[in-house]
């Protein structure tokens, strides 16, 4: 993931006085998602042209799976932020019902509509695709149930953790609902000693039905989350800052340890290669280093200054807005483009597939935003002006950002 993210040219360690809070939008947030759901394409067309298996390189094309990381952990400061603002008195949260009704006009529409058009038109998983496929599908429970993740869907293992926190959210915001004004300071501690116990989860004798594996369950993926959390507590709290901004708003600092982080997940630190179960050991140093990656790429540009040239230029603000798109199709493109090109799988054209399944999947994921992504979250937003009162502009100040996938 690290190695397709540009540097800035604006200075390392220029840091507003001002609270990243009060900017509202961050568009380079946008930019980072779109390298994100980037990497996620590229580690899948690696795994089935069979590049994994190139010496050196291999490994680094494999590991592009901790693009997921960097996702998890825009989720967890966006999702955490209007929490964390509220319980240092800036603007107040969204109510559950207000936030899980854009959770949902933001997710499940588009989602549903390539899980129906994979399992209907997809020969690899119509052909398969039972009533257990169907429901388990629709409803996010794949990695619940057994042999459920069908051709063209695999990649929603991670969506289907994703909601999961989507769920839990409110349960850890009442957790620390207690920590708020002075106590406010014991939050950055309370979500670094959760992140930290969460390693743990796989150390657990969870007992799981055939084909079905606890380290895919939300506890496992916590820590990834809770690096995103710890970054919404900080860019509000001036008083942490004041020591640490100047190093955690640095660019050039940062991205060289999510780099270095990167290049150790890559080894047998972050697992053996292919799909072999790694040990629980390694489970949690990828874990940890995951944490790591999402942390650091994303703590220069909700801290810092910078003006992110790259992933605040008007192509990387497109390839965000479709990002969620981008997620959903590539494994069915994929899966269309071997055939319709006459390529064997696991047989190498590395380059010339991705080149294909991005071409492809591009005009899919724009037509996800234009036609079902933004109609559906504009009918979330006409609900919200019916209901009175209406919500606080605070409690809605990320909405705009909000594109997680």
């Amino acid at each position: 993931m690290t190695a397709t993210v540009p540097a800035s040219t604006a200075p390392a360690i220029s840091a507003p006085a001002v609270p990243a809070r009060a900017r509202g939008f961050l568009p380079a947030l946008e930019g980072m998602r779109a390298m994100a759901a980037l990497g996620v394409l590229l580690t899948h067309v690696a795994f089935q042209t069979g590049a994994t298996s190139t010496p050196v390189l291999g490994r680094i094309w494999e590991r592009f799976d901790m693009a997921v990381a960097v996702f998890f952990a825009l989720s967890g400061f966006l999702l955490w932020r209007p929490h964390a603002a509220a319980a240092r008195g800036i603007g107040t949260a969204p109510s559950v019902g207000h936030y899980l009704r854009h959770r949902a006009a933001r997710i499940l529409p588009a989602y549903w509509a390539v899980v129906c058009a994979v399992l209907v038109l997809l020969p690899g998983a119509s052909d398969t695709a039972g009533l257990r496929v169907w429901l388990s599908n629709l409803g996010l429970l794949q990695v619940f149930v057994p042999l459920t993740l069908t051709d063209g869907l695999t990649q929603m293992w991670s969506l289907s953790v994703e909601v999961a926190f989507y769920l839990v959210l409110p349960l850890l915001a009442f957790a620390v609902v207690r920590l708020r004004g002075s106590a406010a300071r014991l939050r950055v501690p309370a979500i670094f000693g959760f992140g930290l116990i969460c390693l743990g989860w796989n150390f657990l004798p969870v007992p799981t039905p055939d084909a079905i594996h606890a380290d895919n369950w939300l506890p496992g993926y916590l820590p990834w989350f809770a690096a995103g959390m710890l970054l919404a507590e900080l860019v509000d709290d001036s008083n942490v800052l004041s020591k640490w901004r100047r190093l955690l708003a640095s660019q050039p600092l940062m991205w060289a340890v999510a780099l270095a982080a990167f290049l150790f997940s890559a080894t047998d630190l972050g697992g053996p290669a292919g799909l072999t179960r790694a040990e629980p050991w390694q489970y949690v140093a990828k874990m940890a280093l995951g944490t790591i990656i999402g942390f650091c790429l994303l703590a220069p540009l909700v801290l810092g200054g910078g003006r992110h040239r790259w992933l605040r230029s008007a192509v990387a603000a497109t390839l965000g807005r479709w990002s969620y798109g981008i997620f959903l199709w590539h494994l069915a493109v994929l899966s269309v483009v071997f055939p319709v090109f006459g390529i064997l799988p696991f047989q190498g054209n590395f380059g010339y597939v991705l080149i294909l399944t991005i071409a492809m999947t591009l005009p899919l994921a724009a037509a996800s935003y234009a036609l079902v992504e933004e109609p559906a979250r504009g009918f979330a937003r006409r609900l919200d002006r019916r209901r009175k009162p209406a919500v606080a502009p605070e409690a809605d100040a990320s909405a705009p950002a909000d594109r997680s996938a």
